[in-house]
């Protein structure tokens, strides 16, 4: 006798994610559907998502400007938003061959600015032993290497005032509001990548303090950060001796500081 487990159908996943409270549960269905490639398969996998887990990290992966980008358990899932960072990179620096992806999580970043910018020399770097593996997966196609270590600890010196972009996603999180995340990131991902100090700018101002020796001429420092932080987070830049321009994008919640050498 068998012991295989009958195929869920479409409506039964999407009446399950609906109980557990997923608000897309038809575009999470089709795609756990086109995953899974068992019965037995698609039935832990609606067993994850329904427990509360990412959706990206049930699928193994997340899409970022079109790119599938591979989301390892213990890693920040790349958000939406942070794509308006990419795009204001491209903007600012359309023809940079030296880019570096702080604090870079899955790497999905700098992947991004590869795909667009072409052959590009690009470096990422994050603390965490789980981010850099996973972020070696990602850049690996373009040919980029993930260091691991501090912010600009983990960068080869020889990057000193050379590099064009310099995208850093820190976390920004206020320690206090941690607890008030949802439980998809706050069980889920790991705490370095959410948590940035008593307001939340820590990491940003040690970021803003460094860059300037860093960046090439016409380079340029990107960070993302909230609505009642930007004009902290322009304070941090114009003390690290770069020239702040806040950008906004309402349609994706996104606030970014593009900083650069006058």
């Amino acid at each position: 006798m068998s012991s295989t487990p009958p195929s869920l159908s479409h409506d039964t996943v999407v009446a399950t994610l609906r109980a557990a409270g997923c608000v897309f549960a038809e575009d999470e269905t089709r795609l756990l559907l086109t995953a899974a490639t068992s019965p037995a398969e698609l039935a832990a996998m609606v067993d994850r998502r329904a427990s509360g887990h990412p959706l990206e990290l049930v699928l193994g992966w997340a899409e970022f400007r079109g790119l599938r980008i591979v989301v390892e358990p213990g890693v920040f899932v790349p958000r939406r938003r942070t794509e308006f960072l990419v795009e204001r990179a491209l903007a600012q620096v359309p023809d940079a061959s030296v880019v570096v992806d702080l604090c870079c999580g899955s790497g999905a970043v700098g992947a991004a600015l590869a795909a667009a910018l072409g052959a590009v020399e690009l470096h990422a770097a994050d603390i965490d032993p789980a981010a850099v593996r996973c972020a070696r997966r990602n850049v690996a196609a373009y040919g980029g290497q993930v260091h691991a270590g501090d912010l600009f600890g983990a960068l080869p010196t020889a990057l000193r005032g050379r590099v064009d972009i310099l995208a850093a996603n820190v976390p920004y999180v206020p320690t206090g509001e941690v607890g008030l995340l949802p439980a998809e990131a706050r069980d889920h991902e790991p705490l370095t990548a959410l948590d940035g100090g008593a307001d939340g700018l820590d990491l940003l101002r040690r970021v803003a303090a460094e860059a300037g020796r860093w960046l090439a001429p016409g380079g340029c420092l990107l960070v993302e950060t909230s609505e009642r932080q930007t004009a902290a987070a322009v304070e941090a830049f114009t003390r690290g001796g770069l020239t702040p321009r806040p950008a906004v994008c309402e349609e994706r919640y996104a606030q970014v500081v593009v900083g650069t050498v006058p």
